[in-house]
């Protein structure tokens, strides 16, 4: 009976909603330590689409119909609905104003920013009496009221517009024409570096006043975008700045260790070392590879590449996961299944978890209006330009959405394991489980007795067996069930069981070695 008891209390701890949790009480900005202990819990916005409403169901957002986009005010209405699931930080993506010359979508791409040192008139609610920077103050206060951190982007390039108003910010070519970097033909690329290897002071200038304009709103750090093409010294001044008025602000870099390329070749590179070296706390690692790994031998590779950052060269680092951002397609398009693989290795592999706005309901950002000519338009662009099956940056859009309940409910129990056992994924040890089929990744995280098993199918299409001994889990000891379709057989410490395609089990146990 006490063993029966002791059960059911488990059960009950990790399978109560989030719901009606008590959040503990913002004391000031704490980011870079939550991020460094992988205890930040990442959901990625788009405030122009954030709470926008879309009135009449075609997925583009009409003024003249008295539709609205999203906002720094109308967005604070949705704050307690992230509070609820456990979203402890917003990503916000770039919040700055947006280029109308040369761009591409009907509201100008985020990315493509005209001015480094004001914010987005598309976010300002017009019918308030508020500058623009007291909305942005005011939704930073209501996301602080819930224990919720802000992270605001950075963009890596300025918009031909910007170009146009100070063109000793931008790198030119022989005929004074700035350069476009890869395929961003709504962007041009800074001068970060003069003829003799100086620094542009200008546009490190110009990057201060960024940095003082995310203070005055309230935020608490950065995520820099592709921060690969600024060179270290540049990184190296901008994130001493920042730190010597905050030292919990946070960096986060858009970079990655299968980055090997700049993004033009007039562009510097800085690899992912070089800007942990510099100063920012954490990377996007390659988690987002996931789509195309074939073997558990390269989750494996990549969380011990990640886990050997904490070193005394470059001082304690963390990863994101980066298995689906804004850059990443929808993985509903391939399957339902990969979305539920993306949410329990969020939850349990020693990095801060990452989720883009739609992903928890399922939304394929499939829009209505996809790249077709565009009745009207506040760019030169008359097409809804849009990436497909990603978010959409370029135009007034609709509220990211999806009707996927039980990917919903699983996001929530995912993040109620992760709070719950904190110490054991943010702490605990990882070890890859031995077993013959690659195609299945298993792995355990333990910490101080308590521990996480973690069993995937992999294979999208084909059901898997399973046979695991866990050498650390004591023999014939408790474990509970989190997550988990077809119940499996305990002999001793060897776990047996089967796996539909693209199936997840986790357990949790308080009995594991020490």
């Amino acid at each position: 009976m006490k063993r029966f008891i002791k059960i059911l209390l488990a059960l009950l701890i990790i399978s109560i909603p989030t719901k009606g949790i008590a959040t503990p009480e913002y004391r000031g900005n704490d980011l870079r330590t939550l991020f460094l202990n992988n205890k930040a819990i990442i959901y990625g916005v788009n405030l122009r689409t954030f709470n926008a409403k879309d009135l009449n169901g075609n997925d583009i957002i009409e003024p003249e119909k008295g539709e609205e986009s999203g906002t720094f005010l109308n967005a604070i209405q949705r704050l307690n609905e992230l509070q609820n699931e456990g979203i402890n930080t917003i990503h916000l993506l770039p919040i700055t104003p947006t280029g109308k010359i040369k761009a591409l979508g009907t509201a100008g791409s985020v990315y493509s920013m005209s001015d480094i040192t004001s914010l987005n008139p598309q976010l300002v609610d017009k019918k308030s009496s508020m500058s623009a920077l007291t909305q942005a103050r005011a939704f930073v206060d209501e996301c602080h009221a819930r224990n919720i951190r802000v992270i605001v982007d950075l963009p890596s390039c300025g918009s031909y517009e910007m170009f146009i108003k100070n063109p000793d910010l931008f790198l030119q070519d022989k005929n004074q024409e700035p350069v476009i970097p890869a395929d961003w033909t709504d962007v041009r690329l800074f001068k970060t570096q003069n003829d003799n290897g100086s620094l542009n002071e200008d546009l490190l200038e110009a990057h201060k006043k960024f940095i003082n304009m995310v203070f005055t709103i309230g935020a608490d750090g950065i995520r820099a975008d592709v921060a690969t093409i600024k060179p270290y010294d540049f990184w190296v001044q901008i994130i001493k700045y920042a730190r010597s008025r905050d030292p919990e602000f946070l960096f986060l870099a858009e970079s990655s260790d299968s980055w090997t390329e700049p993004a033009s070749d007039k562009a510097v590179f800085t690899n992912y070392e070089k800007l942990l070296q510099a100063g920012f706390d954490g990377y996007y690692s390659s988690y987002f590879e996931l789509k195309n790994w074939t073997s558990s031998d390269q989750l494996k590779k990549q969380v011990e590449k990640d886990m050997a950052l904490n070193n005394a060269k470059t001082g304690k680092k963390a990863a994101i996961g980066s298995f689906a951002t804004h850059d990443e397609l929808s993985p509903i398009l391939t399957s339902p299944k990969l979305s539920e693989i993306m949410i329990w290795l969020n939850a349990t592999l020693p990095l801060n978890p990452y989720y883009i706005d739609g992903f928890p309901t399922g939304d394929s950002y499939l829009y209505k209006y996809s790249n077709k000519k565009a009745d009207v338009t506040y760019t030169d662009d008359d097409f809804y330009h849009v990436h497909r099956g990603k978010i959409d940056i370029f135009n007034f859009s609709r509220k990211p959405g999806g009707t996927n309940t039980k990917l919903q409910e699983m996001l929530n129990r995912s993040i109620r394991l992760k709070t719950k056992a904190s110490n054991v994924i943010s702490k605990g040890n990882f070890n890859m489980l031995n077993i013959a089929d690659k195609q299945i990744f298993a792995y355990t995280r333990d910490y101080e007795g308590k521990g996480i098993i973690v069993i995937i199918n992999t294979n999208l299409k084909t059901e898997k067996n399973y046979k695991i001994t866990i050498r650390k889990l004591k023999k014939n000891a408790d474990i509970i069930p989190v997550n988990l379709t077809n119940a499996p057989l305990l002999t001793k410490n060897t776990l047996r069981g089967k796996l539909s395609p693209g199936e997840c089990v986790v357990f949790y146990s308080e009995n594991f070695s020490n």
